[in-house]
């Protein structure tokens, strides 16, 4: 069994739902050198949050942002007010969704669906820079020794 974790810095993006799959992949490339295992997404933040869903429809992100803000509208009154009024609904967004995802590993590839993606959904409008910490546990993938 190994065991091998990187963090991945995210460039800051304006409030909404955005596919970040590819980015992950790209930037985590040791996921190619395990056959099983399970590859653990953790959002070091408390107003945005991670995702399965649709990888397909831009429209589905644009969706959920729009159902997002009328299940937690900003102008409910909430207490905590002190870092403006996206940020305590971006709070209760971030719970409904979560920060962690558990993905299998199976063949050196993350073992999503035909149409799923692992969205970052961004609840603030400025939310800035976001950081996931990627674990991955699971049997490597033997090397073939070539033969003379």
């Amino acid at each position: 069994m190994s065991w091998f974790q990187k963090t991945v810095s995210l460039p800051s993006q304006r409030r909404g739902c955005r596919l970040i799959t590819d980015v992950l992949v790209q930037e985590v490339r040791e996921i190619q050198d395990f056959s099983v295992g399970m590859c653990h997404l953790f959002l070091q933040h408390t107003s945005a949050s991670l995702t399965l869903n649709e990888n397909y429809d831009p429209d589905v992100q644009r969706d959920m942002e729009d159902a997002l803000n009328r299940i937690v509208p900003e102008n409910q009154a909430f207490r905590h007010t002190m870092e403006g009024s996206d940020d305590m609904p971006a709070h209760v967004k971030s719970s409904l969704f979560g920060a962690s995802l558990v993905i299998p590993i199976s063949d050196g590839r993350l073992a999503l669906g035909t149409w799923q993606g692992i969205w970052l959904c961004e609840h603030r409008n400025h939310g800035g820079s976001r950081r996931v910490v990627v674990t991955i546990q699971g049997e490597k993938r033997r090397r073939q020794v070539q033969q003379r």
